[in-house]
């Protein structure tokens, strides 16, 4: 018995560690969001970060209305990209763990 919690215990200090570094693996890997084909462009990390907007110069003649639902649309376009991609990674150490349907880790 005692030999079956020591290798528990070392189970979860590697689920741990493994969590903690695909968290911060997340954190640093960068989407981009687009609208109008690619006309805008807004790179974001994994923190929901915005690092970057492109704006393609022929977009710029647009009225100040349509350039902002632009702007947005690639902004929410690039926050489901990070919610996906961040989803996809976490599955993959969730499913090693043997959980009940349904179960949903607190991440």
């Amino acid at each position: 018995m005692k030999g079956n919690l020591s290798d528990l215990m070392q189970q979860a200090q590697k689920m741990q560690a493994d969590l903690q570094q695909k968290q911060e693996e997340m954190a640093r890997a960068e989407v981009t969001g687009e609208a109008a084909a690619g006309l805008v462009r807004v790179v974001m990390t994994g923190r929901h970060d915005v690092k970057r907007v492109t704006i393609d110069d022929s977009v710029l003649s647009e009225d100040k209305e349509v350039l902002e639902d632009l702007l947005a649309a690639a902004v929410n376009d690039a926050v489901r990209k990070v919610e996906a991609h961040n989803k996809e990674a976490m599955s993959g150490l969730a499913a090693g763990l043997n959980l009940p349907g349904g179960f949903k880790m607190p991440f």
